[in-house]
């Protein structure tokens, strides 16, 4: 398929290109020191990533640690509660082990760093989830784990941080700036600065300097791929369109990237937070402009002096004021529509959700859950697909404190 001169059905293969770039978009914007830090990095993925045992053992790993595929559900209540006739479906990473997609490239960013004979991982976490995720990864495969967290989300997703002290994480808190997401980055980005030669980065999402949009996406990409075959399998036809929520992006990446060359429409979903002001939402592909930021040039929120600008969102792995460089990329080219749902919003669609089907959905999914809803009454007929990307264990105390438990 080609769209807007570009040919879909050789993308992956163009993009990135060599020097990690999308269009415009991505690349690598670091001290030169940590340049070959990171081009140890590039070389080894390329190396490793072609490896038949490197793929036979992420595979296994997959399938019988991870769970791997996860379903694909069939919303019948809640389509038939919308009544348009659209029906409503999703892909259930809630059910991956450690209850979000956040494990699928845990798993090979750490199974890298044993190649490369790291002996501890880094990172950042802002909702909890990727802070688990490689957490597990270090456990099982015998890694120490550094988490860096913001003192809000600390507060805010205190089960997840729990869960990542029992697993053997180091938890270190951030009580610079917002004390949310950004802080977190800023801080593991500085003690990777320290610690490179015995440690590996491991970026949470599609986001930061190249090889990690790359990796990540390569990874998240298994979600996409299963989702499309599962679909298929149980309708006989593609979706008319498929929904996820985008922070930095992993879980949109991954399941757009199965669909990007079929006739399907792709939403990316942003939150607005309590509106369009700023420092009232994490909506940077919406109200943002090209800028560089932690190593990677794309569309960001800033402020009057052109510096990352204050964000806010009910949930704690969207507030974060870039988007990954494929998505800006995505969105420049229109082959992604990107818009927005407000808290509000995404709280009715975590209660309906739950309630409708039996499925607690992440405050971050609840995003994309409000979106499909929304889009299935403006259509008359047809099929939504809506990336699940993780479950709302690591929400419920906060959703009862600030909205109570609905009649």
């Amino acid at each position: 398929m080609k769209f807007n001169d570009i040919e879909f059905d050789t993308y992956f293969k163009n993009y990135p290109d060599a020097k990690g770039f999308f269009g415009r978009y991505g690349g690598s914007y670091i001290a030169p020191e940590l340049q070959t830090a990171m081009q140890e990095i590039s070389d080894a993925y390329q190396t490793i990533c072609k490896s038949r045992k490197f793929i036979s053992e992420l595979r296994r790993i997959r399938k019988e640690f991870q769970g791997r595929p996860t379903p694909i559900s069939h919303l019948a209540r809640l389509s038939d509660k919308i009544g348009t006739g659209v029906q409503l479906y999703a892909k259930r990473e809630d059910l991956n082990h450690t209850g979000a997609h956040k494990l699928n490239h845990c798993m090979g960013e750490v199974l890298l760093a044993k190649y490369m004979g790291k002996k501890k991982v880094i990172a950042e976490t802002g909702a909890g989830q990727h802070g688990v995720a490689l957490a597990t990864a270090a456990a099982y495969f015998g890694l120490e784990c550094d988490i860096y967290m913001g003192a809000v989300d600390i507060k805010k997703q205190a089960p997840n941080v729990a869960r990542m002290k029992i697993l053997g994480a180091r938890i270190i808190e951030v009580k610079e700036g917002l004390q949310t997401l950004k802080e977190a980055v800023d801080a593991a980005f500085a003690a990777y600065c320290r610690e490179y030669k015995d440690a590996i980065y491991c970026i949470g999402s599609v986001v930061g300097p190249h090889p990690f949009p790359l990796m990540v996406r390569d990874f998240q990409s298994v979600i996409g791929i299963e989702a499309r075959e599962q679909f298929i399998e149980m309708t006989g036809e593609l979706p008319d369109a498929v929904v996820a929520c985008v922070g930095g992006g992993s879980n949109a990446m991954g399941m757009f990237s199965g669909f990007l060359n079929d006739p399907v429409d792709i939403y990316g979903i942003e939150p607005l937070g309590r509106g369009p002001a700023m420092g009232d939402h994490a909506a940077s592909l919406s109200f943002g402009e090209e800028g560089i930021m932690h190593g990677f040039n794309s569309i960001m929120l800033k402020d009057e002096k052109g510096e990352p600008a204050p964000v806010y969102s009910v949930a704690s792995g969207l507030d974060y004021p870039s988007s990954g460089p494929e998505h800006a990329f995505l969105h420049d080219i229109g082959r992604v529509k990107y818009d927005m749902v407000n808290d509000d919003d995404t709280i009715d669609a975590f209660y309906a959700l739950s309630r409708m089907e039996g499925i607690i959905p992440a405050i971050e999914s609840s995003h994309a859950v409000a979106y499909g809803m929304k889009l299935a009454k403006t259509m008359g007929k047809g099929s939504v697909l809506i990336c699940l990307s993780g479950r709302g264990d690591k929400d419920m105390d906060y959703i009862i404190e600030q909205y109570g438990i609905r009649e």
